[in-house]
């Protein structure tokens, strides 16, 4: 029973850490011993799994009250960037920064670092925030509760990919969170990736799952391939692109099934 409940307490460590890094919502203060970051990896969907509902309530809830797709989707994405306080969106424009504009893998992290933001991530910003606004507003214009659905599945399947990036992708700078977070275990990739397909089949399921899940999986491993041939490696930034590109990728193939 003693090593039940230290399990378990190591796990709500975790999840704890987990949600402190990637959203801006209160869980309180972690009892010593506070747990590595590489260690955390698997409970990014189940962070996911938070910002995703506070987003899918609003959505749901703006839709049932008669308010029009696009300014319920709006709703729905805001809450999502006030819960996360921008940090994907932040690494998708420094991501597309400093591939834009550096003329090698050291001025790209250099740029990367800088916390200005420049012409190429003001584009990337527009375009993705923009096509995600678009295609949860075309879900959302035929069913309420399949949107929301879909807005809670991808908002965890996009976080489950970014383990096996820690995993498999070597840290491309000596410090920062893609360095203190690399090294993820296999298993700790593993429960991501469970969770993330057990979310796409339990609340898109049947084909919509498996198309959903085959375009994060290709938006995840595009990522990846540029990320090591501009820089070497993954970043947090790199991170934040991945998860960006892999939730515009599942809501765009879901409005293709439409």
């Amino acid at each position: 029973m003693t090593g039940i409940i230290a399990f378990l307490r190591d796990r709500s460590a975790e999840l704890q850490l987990a949600i402190m890094l990637l959203t801006r919502l209160p869980v309180g203060r972690i009892a010593d011993p506070v747990p590595p970051i590489s260690a955390v990896a698997w409970a990014f969907p189940v962070a996911g799994l938070i910002v995703g509902t506070t987003g899918a309530m609003v959505l749901y809830g703006a839709l049932h009250l008669g308010l029009p797709p696009q300014i319920a989707a709006g709703l729905a994405l805001a809450t999502g960037v006030l819960a996360t306080g921008c940090l994907h969106e932040d690494g998708l424009a420094d991501v597309a920064d400093g591939f834009g504009g550096g003329r090698d893998p050291e001025h790209k992290l250099a740029i990367m670092r800088d916390s200005s933001i420049g012409s190429y991530g003001t584009l990337a910003l527009l375009l993705v925030v923009g096509l995600r606004w678009q295609a949860m507003a075309a879900l959302g214009d035929v069913t309420a509760l399949q949107a929301a659905f879909a807005l809670l599945a991808i908002a965890v399947a996009s976080r489950a990919v970014l383990p096996v990036a820690l995993l498999t992708m070597p840290a491309a700078r000596p410090d920062g969170l893609g360095r203190s977070a690399s090294g993820a275990s296999a298993i700790q990739a593993a429960v991501a990736v469970t969770l993330g397909a057990g979310a796409l089949v339990l609340l898109l399921g049947g084909a919509a799952a498996l198309a959903v899940g085959l375009a994060i999986t290709a938006a995840a491993l595009l990522v990846a391939a540029l990320a090591l041939r501009q820089i070497g490696g993954q970043t947090g930034d790199v991170l934040g692109l991945m998860q960006q590109t892999a939730d515009v990728c599942g809501w765009i193939t879901l409005v293709g099934l439409l």
